[in-house]
């Protein structure tokens, strides 16, 4: 009896061990399904979504537009021209006028006169007693001895003074000589009246007069262009001359408060103003390849020589 009775409890309390067991395994499956199935589990997926996505770096759409500012220079940085400024603009001589950069306008037709560049003219040499070397275009005295006189037609209201020409014979000899006068009527279209020492270089001066080709050049020169003001000129009156230009000229220029303002030419080689207007001040040059060249500081000095320190371009 004493055995059985020992039994009888301990298989009570194994029976009460794993009912118990049983119901703490119910209630952690049904916790476990409520958390597994619950409304907060979207809701950590897409929290666990982005914490990855932040770890690999995908860009932010406001990271993928944006661009660097320098990567595209504005309209006006692209299409501004340059202009000088006080650190690169040359400083102003006290002996020669300044001048502004040369810049080249579309060339016509109607800068170039019956002289042209590139056509050969035909014609005759003669020549005379050029003297003190001074002559129609009122260059003045001069020791150059390779000077000529253009035909009255050619000449054309003074367009070809200044121009330097080669001349031809037909023996092949050649010559280069600048116009500084005008041969009068009956000079004919294309005739050359040359200083002695030019003819000299073509033939014998015996001869008097021989056929001849001649063309415009636009040498080599260290020279660079001067300005005159005429005898006379003024603030209220002035003509003004140039002098030393390797191209022939086309137009003259003078500055005023309304703008650039074209003088007329005389047979004398001078562009005149005849009511003062830009006397004195800014002076713009272009040659009969379009090339403009533009003079500052140039004071109204009558019968003074000024040098300047620009020189149209060769061709």
């Amino acid at each position: 009896m004493a055995s059985r009775s020992h039994r009888s409890p301990s298989s009570g309390r194994r029976r009460t061990a794993l009912v118990s067991a049983a119901v703490a395994v119910v209630v952690a499956l049904v916790a476990a399904l409520f958390v597994a199935f619950g409304p907060d589990h979207e809701t950590d997926a897409a929290d666990s979504a982005a914490a990855v996505a932040a770890t690999r770096g995908t860009p932010t759409p406001t990271a993928q537009e944006s661009k660097p500012t320098s990567a595209s220079p504005s309209a006006s940085a692209r299409t501004g021209s340059p202009k000088a400024t006080a650190s690169t603009a040359s400083p102003r001589p006290s002996t020669a006028p300044a001048s502004r950069p040369a810049r080249k306008v579309s060339a016509s037709a109607s800068l170039t006169g019956r002289i042209k560049p590139g056509v050969s003219y035909d014609g005759v040499a003669t020549f005379y007693d050029v003297g003190n070397g001074d002559g129609a275009c009122l260059y003045g005295p001069t020791s150059d001895v390779m000077t000529a006189a253009m035909n009255h037609t050619d000449y054309e209201t003074s367009k070809a003074c200044g121009a330097y020409i080669r001349v031809r014979a037909g023996s092949g000899a050649s010559v280069t000589v600048r116009i500084t006068n005008e041969c009068p009527l009956p000079c004919a279209p294309g005739q050359l009246d040359l200083s002695p020492q030019a003819f000299a270089k073509l033939a014998a001066p015996v001869q008097g007069r021989i056929p001849i080709t001649w063309s415009l050049l636009s040498p080599s020169t260290s020279d660079t262009v001067s300005i005159r003001y005429k005898t006379g000129s003024s603030r209220y009156w002035c003509g003004v001359q140039a002098i030393g230009h390797r191209n022939p000229l086309a137009r003259l220029e003078v500055e005023t408060a309304s703008g650039w303002k074209e003088l007329p030419r005389t047979d004398y080689n001078y562009f005149l103003s005849e009511q003062g207007s830009g006397c004195g001040g800014a002076i713009r040059i272009t040659d009969i390849y379009g090339e403009q060249l533009e003079i500052d500081g140039i004071g109204v000095k009558p019968d003074v020589v000024q040098p300047t320190r620009v020189q149209f371009a060769q061709h």
